[in-house]
């Protein structure tokens, strides 16, 4: 069973056993998520005589799926169930394919033509976008699987002319440089967190307005500092609004992963209580980021009024300052697998290869707070 496959099962709410053969930790840390999904996790070494002890464990009317970290192990065991009489499936690439994985979502369109699309990278809650106008494309907060969203662009005959990062990411490596670099179109990087970096881009300050095609569609930047000094969420059309790790559909970001969770808490609350409360209700909030399974709406898009935000999200509701310095400052999860190197490698500090890449980014979406 592919990464695809699994996820329509996620977002059309399907039953799945998942028999997940990793060792115990890591499955405590981090696994495919489904409202329907039921689990069994049995460490592989555990099987190695045979899976007698488990099969009246295993529900022959459920699908059964096995999952490892990259193919082998549940290979093996999807073929003793086999022989023990069970229809079962394994993760072709196991978690590695499932981390990577990013699925498309149409989730609008734009007034004077054009749309835009959401990329739902499912097994790591990065949400990644792309603006399309006119035979022009934007794309914000790109993944680092960078030839995807190229092909992407090449199937609807447009051109990437302007990559965004709405600020420096700590929890996966960004996209954005390397798809300007070989599309030979503009990045663009909030200055405040492009300190250090060691490549050219284009500043990304509030004012700015970039246009996307021929029609009259900008994407205006608003200065929003708290997930970093510098970031920077886009009004786009009038109509939708990306706010990079500042506010999700669920939960708001955390203001600690470049070590700055006290100085920054200020900025965080005045970006969500002030300058978005400035905004008009009725724009449609698309984030960088989700955080669980149940943000997913029917057609697997993650988006909502920000009015809906403001009346539901509970960040959004914390009128004693104290109460809310205290949520995003303590009692935060843990941080993101090795964020610092991350950063590091999005200022183009370090420069590790594909599978040192795919190492930094192995775990679940860790940029908020609830």
């Amino acid at each position: 069973m592919t990464a695809k496959e699994v996820t329509r099962k996620v977002i059309n709410k399907e039953e799945l056993l998942i028999l997940d053969v990793r060792n115990k930790a890591d499955f405590a840390d981090w696994k495919i998520e489904g409202r329907n999904f039921s689990y069994l996790n049995v460490p592989y070494f555990e099987l190695l005589d045979g899976v007698d002890d488990i099969l009246d464990k295993l529900s022959s009317e459920k699908d059964i799926l096995v999952v490892c970290a990259k193919e082998g192990s549940s290979i093996m065991v999807a073929d003793m169930l086999s022989e023990a009489g069970l229809s079962v499936s394994y993760l072709e690439g196991g978690m590695k394919a499932w981390s990577e994985h990013l699925e498309p979502v149409k989730v609008g369109d734009l007034n004077n033509g054009g749309e835009i699309y959401q990329f739902v990278r499912i097994g790591k809650g990065c949400l990644s976008y792309m603006v399309v106008s006119n035979g022009e494309a934007a794309i914000i907060d790109a993944t680092r699987m960078v030839n995807y969203y190229i092909e992407f662009a090449k199937n609807l005959d447009v051109t990437i002319t302007h990559v965004f990062d709405t600020h420096l990411h700590a929890d996966h490596i960004s996209g954005g440089r390397m798809i300007a670099e070989k599309t030979n179109a503009a990045y663009w990087l909030p200055p405040k967190d492009a300190e250090e970096v060691t490549f050219d881009y284009s500043s990304l300050e509030g004012g700015n307005i970039v246009t996307i095609g021929n029609t009259a569609m900008d994407i205006q930047a608003l200065y929003s500092p708290g997930h970093t000094i510098g970031s920077t969420s886009f009004v786009v059309d009038e109509k939708f609004l990306l706010s990079g790790d500042i506010l999700f559909i669920d939960s708001i970001g955390r203001p600690d992963l470049a070590g700055m969770a006290e100085d920054w808490v200020g900025d965080l609350r005045e970006s969500l209580y002030l300058r978005y409360r400035e905004l008009s209700e009725e724009l449609i909030v698309l984030p960088a980021h989700f955080m669980i399974i149940d943000e997913l709406n029917e057609n697997g898009s993650i988006a909502e009024k920000l009015g809906t935000l403001f009346e539901n999200n509970h960040g959004l509701n914390i009128e004693d300052e104290n109460e809310f310095r205290k949520l995003v400052t303590e009692n935060l999860p843990p941080q993101p697998n090795a964020y610092q190197e991350i950063r590091q490698t999005n200022m183009g500090k370090i420069n590790p290869d594909e599978n040192e890449q795919r190492e930094m980014e192995i775990g679940p979406n860790r940029c908020a707070v609830r």
